[in-house]
C-alpha cells in the first residue's frame, strides 16, 4: 500500500530540486542569449551550440517558462531578467509589419521564415502575461491581451493565413483550439475581459462537438467543419501527447468553476481515452501516434517516444487525483514516471533526451532543436510541484 503523502511529498522535492538545479541551469548556460537577447535551441548534448537560428515559439515559451518558474517555485531574479530579455527580442525582432509573427529569426533577429500559423503569437502572449504577473506591470498584460486579440482576428480573417490545402479541402485542426484554452487561462490570471472566457467556452464547445468521436474512443487531430470524421490515413490520426494536454488545460478550467462536474467529466473522458490508446503496454511510456481504425500510421516517428506526451501525462495524472481523489490516476502517475524517468534525464550532461526509439533508447541526443526546448520538461515540474503542493493541503 503506497504512502500517499509520502510519495507526493517525494515528487514534490523531486520537481523542485530538477527544475533549479538541473533544468533551468542548463538552458540559463547554454540557451540564454547574453549578447543579442533571446534563447538558443539549437544544442547538442553537453550544451553545445549547433544552430543559432532561433525558434520564435521558443522566445515566448522560454520567456513564460522563466516567468512561471520565478511566480510558482521561487523569486530567481536570473530568471525575471531572462524573461525580460527575451520579450524585450520578441517585440524588436519577432513580429512582421502586418502584425503576424514569424516563426523563426537569425541570432540577432533578422527574419528566416514566416508560417501559416499563430502559435508564435500564442507563445508571446503567455509569456507576457506571466511576466506582468510577476512584476504587476500592466504594460505586459495589456500588450498580452493585444496579441491575443491579434491571434483570433488572423484566424477569423479569410485569407490572411495561407491555406494548408486547396480550397476543395474543408477540415479543422484540434490543434489551435486546445492552445487558446491555455491560453485564455493564462491571461485570465491577469487580465479581466470576458473575451477570454468567451474563447475557452468556444474551444470546449468545439472539442465536443466536432473532435471527440466516442465510436473511436478518441479525440481526433483532425475532422470535417462539422465534426465529420474523414477516413484518410492523415484523419484518422490520434495524438496521444495532444490529447492529454486537452485533458488538463480541461482540468484547470474546471478547477477555476469550482471543478465543474461536466467539465472535469470531459476531461477525465478524454484523458481516460487517450492513455488508452497511448500507453505502450510492451514497453510502457506514451506512444507519439495511433490510427483510430488500427490501421498502421503514416508519420514515420508513430511508434517513437518523445519527451512532451510524458510531461503532459505526469501533469494530468496528477490533476486528475487532485480533482476526483482516485488512486487509479496516482497509480498511472506512477507508471508514467517510472518509465520517464528511467529513460529521459542524461545523467551525465544533464537535462532530458528528446527522442527516444519505442523500447526507450535514444534515437538521437540532442537536447534541443526548433521544437524542443525549455518548455514541456520545466512546465510540468512547475506545475506538478504547485499539484503536489495542493495535495498536500488535503492532509
Amino acid at each position: 500500500m503506497i504512502d500517499i503523502k509520502a510519495y507526493i511529498s517525494d515528487w514534490a522535492r523531486s520537481y523542485k530540486d530538477d527544475l533549479t538545479q538541473n533544468i533551468m541551469p542548463f538552458w540559463m548556460k547554454y540557451g540564454l542569449d547574453r549578447e543579442h537577447g533571446g534563447v538558443y535551441t539549437c544544442v547538442d548534448r553537453d550544451g553545445t551550440l549547433m544552430d543559432t537560428t532561433k525558434s520564435v515559439w521558443f522566445q515566448g515559451r522560454f520567456a513564460f517558462v522563466c516567468a512561471y518558474a520565478y511566480n510558482n517555485v521561487e523569486k530567481n531574479e536570473e530568471w525575471l531578467q531572462a524573461a525580460k530579455t527575451t520579450i524585450d527580442f520578441i517585440e524588436k525582432y519577432c513580429f512582421d509589419k502586418d502584425g503576424h509573427m514569424y516563426f523563426s529569426v537569425t541570432a540577432d533577429g533578422r527574419p528566416l521564415r514566416k508560417r501559416r500559423y499563430v502559435f508564435s503569437e500564442t507563445f508571446a502572449a503567455i509569456a507576457m502575461s506571466e511576466y506582468a504577473l510577476a512584476t504587476g506591470d500592466m504594460h505586459y498584460a495589456e500588450r498580452a491581451m493585444q496579441v491575443f486579440e491579434d491571434t483570433q482576428r488572423f484566424l477569423a480573417t479569410p485569407g490572411f493565413l495561407a491555406p494548408k490545402f486547396e480550397p476543395e479541402v474543408q477540415l479543422q485542426s484540434h490543434s489551435i483550439i486546445m492552445i487558446l484554452i491555455n491560453v485564455g487561462s493564462r491571461l485570465r490570471a491577469v487580465v479581466d475581459n470576458p473575451k477570454l472566457t468567451l474563447q475557452i467556452n468556444d474551444s470546449i464547445d468545439k472539442l465536443r462537438r466536432y473532435f471527440m468521436h466516442p465510436e473511436f474512443k478518441a479525440l481526433l487531430e483532425c475532422v470535417g467543419p462539422n465534426g465529420e470524421f474523414v477516413d484518410t490515413n492523415m484523419t484518422r490520426v490520434i495524438n496521444p501527447g495532444h490529447c492529454i494536454e486537452t485533458s488538463w488545460f480541461l482540468m484547470e478550467e474546471a478547477r477555476q468553476r469550482n471543478w465543474d462536474k461536466d467539465l472535469m467529466d470531459t476531461a477525465l473522458t478524454i484523458f481516460n481515452w487517450s492513455w488508452d490508446w497511448g500507453w505502450d503496454k510492451e514497453y510502457g511510456g506514451i506512444i507519439n501516434f495511433r490510427d483510430c481504425r488500427n490501421l498502421p500510421p503514416q508519420d514515420y516517428s508513430q511508434d517513437m517516444k518523445f519527451w512532451w506526451p510524458q510531461s503532459e501525462t505526469i501533469i494530468a495524472s496528477l490533476y486528475a487525483y487532485l480533482g476526483t481523489g482516485d488512486a487509479e490516476y496516482l497509480y498511472r502517475h506512477r507508471q508514467i514516471s517510472e518509465w520517464t524517468y528511467a529513460h529521459f534525464p542524461d545523467k551525465e550532461y544533464g537535462e532530458w533526451y528528446g527522442y527516444l526509439h519505442r523500447d526507450g533508447t535514444v534515437a538521437q541526443p540532442a537536447k534541443g532543436n526548433l521544437f524542443k526546448g525549455p518548455f514541456h520538461i520545466p512546465r510540468m515540474m512547475i506545475k506538478s510541484f504547485t499539484l503536489c503542493n495542493e495535495i498536500l493541503e488535503k492532509f
